[in-house]
């Protein structure tokens, strides 16, 4: 496990509806009236002349003559050759996914360290996806690939190559050769799982470890895989040998096998819900269940296993806070010893992101009122209570997100050319162009600070290895961090990136962008598209306060964060969870009341986005705070809340957001469901809804219902548009992507930044 989410659990493959709920129906809440179930048939004739209706519509206002252009200036960015070519090793060669104008859907390839290391490397090309969808007559969108550890001495082969035929979740996963540059032939044995939503993780060089849906194998309440099953070669999905199985009203279940040398092990994963699991070990063929609250996160490496709470956890009198990382011997624990190593603890400002194994070091990724710190641990350097040494890379500037991350940590390789050690850091801020640097660990001298506190161990060799180049001026703007306060006195940071000569007359175009959920943190980041479609856009017909000059001036971008995710930790997340979902909304809306109140935008001039979560938030923005905003864009959102567990993958959000089908949560999600929150003689912001057909994720019907139900509302200005391909990032290349963000980055210009 060389990367690690500190709290994330990835989400979950499947797009079946849900066809039914555990919840007895004679004491499930009443369901409000809804006039626009009907456009629930995803793929149904009528509901898709509907949508085609509406994206003429709105590519009739918003694709003016000066659509063509900005299009083409994010797609020149999201195409440039000189973009940095992130790089994944595997035994002696760097493998690299990569799209241009020249190639849409992407061409899978690899290098040597060597020929990355000039400008121009020398690639081979491995899988051409292009030529692959038009030999294969399907849309094929790469979704990755994993490979199979090779024995000692030999070249990594075989890899199992995930591909989804529209850009949604469920994927084709089929066995690849890159000797032979071939798909390995079914029949001559080789591994071809049908498309659905599942994993697949190699046992051995004949054995797959497989979860799914495929081959009608039975599926949680959540539609997604409840069963494992070791999967032979020659063998298909009904002939295989059921392995791990999960209770019908859990969420999902994965098994994965960890080859490391010396340390191989089996694992399963129970998730009963996004933010509980069981994890089991394989052992003499028995599953063992480690031994740890369900809100415990777990992860192994080597000799370690590490924990991280979501919740304060009280072991023997020992309390450990949420947030915290734990450390203690692997095999230790597992016959039942509960002696931890402290490796961080959070306070009131910081919080652990993620962390990263190199072979002998730990790797952990903080943030420090979001912005990065990145401290290195030697589990090998300890001092009489069992601290590990520990030292802070000097690697992060203020009001940046940098994270560090091993290159290899399987690299075994003798003297200097073993990899094991290396990392790689990847820094980025929003007028700072991404830089990838390849940096070596290696023990240090202990030294001790005036307060005998241990700060070192471990030496850092590190040099830039790539820039991204500059898409826009970003000299010519400032990021600053400000803190608004929200309804309950709690201090909400936001960033502002805006123009060094910016005027505080109330009149700048802004763009207030947000997500609050799941405990994902929105750090600094470049972004060419921002730059170039909002910051760099002028306006001449804004006029300043008082005056009948006028002042051209460019947008300005804000990123809010807001309780719910996580900036802050576990706790930051937890104050917003369910019932307490207004805590985020109240946060967003105190960002937006800052702005105004400081003079940089006002009502009219202030546009908010968001997508997924992100467009619940932006659609409790438009229902519960219409008066702050001129305008909303809100993304492949969830708005129904009444009706999200039995869409697409909702099911599984439930610890996120409640259950409506009881009657008690009910009365609170209803108070955060923006389709039941609309009112008659409301004043709305202009508003664009945008999601994709093929998103099997959170599905499209929540925003068709949304913007069908507005429109028969009488309620003007009302937008949608639906791409039929991309799943839930609404884009499956970059052309649709540049489609997508011209046309959100359009609408919100136009209602703003006219007169």
């Amino acid at each position: 496990m060389t990367a690690t989410a500190a709290d994330h659990t990835p989400l979950p493959e499947n797009d079946t509806a849900k066809e039914s709920h555990p919840g007895d129906a004679n004491t499930a809440a009443p369901e409000p009236t809804d006039e626009n179930v009907w456009l629930e048939e995803i793929h149904g004739d009528e509901p898709l002349a509907w949508v085609r209706e509406q994206n003429a519509r709105t590519e009739d206002l918003l694709e003016d003559a000066g659509y063509a252009a900005l299009e083409a200036g994010i797609l020149e960015v999201l195409d440039s050759t000189d973009r940095i070519a992130m790089v994944n090793k595997r035994g002696d060669f760097y493998y690299n996914f990569w799209k241009d104008r020249e190639n849409p859907k992407g061409l899978w390839r690899r290098t040597t360290w060597e020929s990355y290391l000039n400008e121009e490397p020398e690639w081979d090309v491995l899988l051409d996806v292009d030529a692959l969808a038009a030999a294969e007559g399907e849309e094929w969108v790469f979704h990755g690939a994993g490979f199979l550890r090779p024995a000692e001495g030999e070249p990594h082969r075989l890899a199992m190559i995930s591909l989804s035929p529209d850009g949604g979740d469920a994927n084709r996963h089929r066995e690849f050769d890159v000797e032979t540059r071939t798909f390995v032939d079914p029949a001559a044995g080789g591994f071809d799982i049908p498309t659905a939503k599942g994993h697949t993780s190699w046992l051995d060089a004949d054995t797959l470890l497989v979860s799914s849906t495929a081959e009608d194998l039975p599926k949680t309440s959540s539609s997604y895989a409840r069963t494992a099953v070791k999967l032979r070669r020659g063998e298909s999905l009904a002939q295989a040998g059921r392995i791990f199985e999960i209770p019908e009203d859990h969420m999902l279940a994965m098994v994965a096998h960890d080859p490391t040398p010396g340390f191989e092990r089996t694992f399963a994963v129970d998730y009963i819900d996004f933010y509980n699991r069981t994890t089991w070990l394989l052992r003499d063929g028995e599953w063992i269940a480690i031994d740890v609250p369900t809100d415990v996160n777990i992860s192994a490496h080597r000799d370690w296993l590490l924990f991280r709470p979501q919740q304060d956890w009280d072991v023997d009198g020992t309390v450990y806070p949420a947030g915290s990382l734990l450390a203690a011997v692997f095999e230790g624990h597992l016959a039942g010893g509960r002696s931890f190593v402290v490796l961080f603890e959070p306070d009131e400002s910081t919080s652990l992101q993620s962390w990263s194994w190199t072979r002998d070091y730990l790797l952990l990724n903080l943030l420090r009122d979001v912005s990065s710190e990145i401290r290195v641990l030697d589990p090998s350097s300890a001092d009489s209570s069992g601290a590990w040494a520990a030292t802070v890379l000097d690697a992060c500037p203020p009001l940046h997100d940098v994270n560090a991350y091993a290159v290899d940590d399987e690299d075994e390789a003798a003297g200097d050319e073993a990899g094991g050690n290396d990392y790689w850091l990847v820094a980025t801020g929003f007028t700072t162009p991404t830089t990838l640097t390849r940096g070596t660990l290696s023990q240090g001298e202990v030294t001790y600070t005036l307060d005998a506190g241990r700060d070192g161990g471990v030496a850092s060799r590190h040099a830039v290895v790539k820039s991204s180049p500059s898409f826009f001026n970003d000299s010519a703007y400032e990021v600053q961090q400000h803190f608004a306060v929200s309804a309950d006195g709690t201090r909400v940071p936001y960033f502002q990136v805006a123009s060094k000569d910016l005027v505080l007359d109330g009149q700048n175009p802004t763009q207030l962008s947000g997500y609050g959920g799941f405990e994902v943190a929105r750090t600094p980041a470049y972004s060419g598209t921002v730059g170039r479609a909002w910051l760099e856009r002028r306006t001449e017909d804004a006029a300043i306060q008082d005056s009948s000059e006028t002042h051209s001036r460019g947008g300005v971008y804000v990123v809010a964060n807001i309780r719910g995710g996580g900036e802050y930790g576990p706790s930051w997340h937890r104050a917003a969870l369910k019932e307490k979902r207004h805590r985020a909304f109240e946060d967003f809306a105190a960002v937006a009341q800052d702005l105004i109140s400081r003079g940089v935008t006002s009502r009219h001039r202030l546009g908010c986005v968001g997508g997924s979560n992100g467009g619940l938030l932006v659609g409790n923005m438009l229902t519960q705070y219409p008066e702050l905003f001129g305008a909303v864009s809100c993304g492949v959102p969830l708005l129904d809340m009444r009706r999200y567990t039995r869409l697409s993958a909702g099911a599984s959000w439930i610890a996120e957001y409640g259950d409506p089908d009881v009657p008690e949560e009910w009365e609170y999600i209803r108070t955060f469901s923006p389709y039941h929150l609309l009112r008659d003689g409301v004043e709305y912001p202009e508003t664009f809804i945008w999601t994709a057909t093929s998103d099997d994720r959170v599905g499209p019907v929540q925003a068709r219902k949304m913007a069908a139900r507005m429109q028969a509302m009488g309620i003007p200005n009302v937008w949608f548009h639906e791409a039929l391909e991309g799943g839930h990032a609404g884009a499956s290349d970059n052309r649709q992507a540049a489609s997508q963000q011209a046309r959100s980055q359009q609408f919100l210009w136009r209602a703003l930044a006219g007169k």
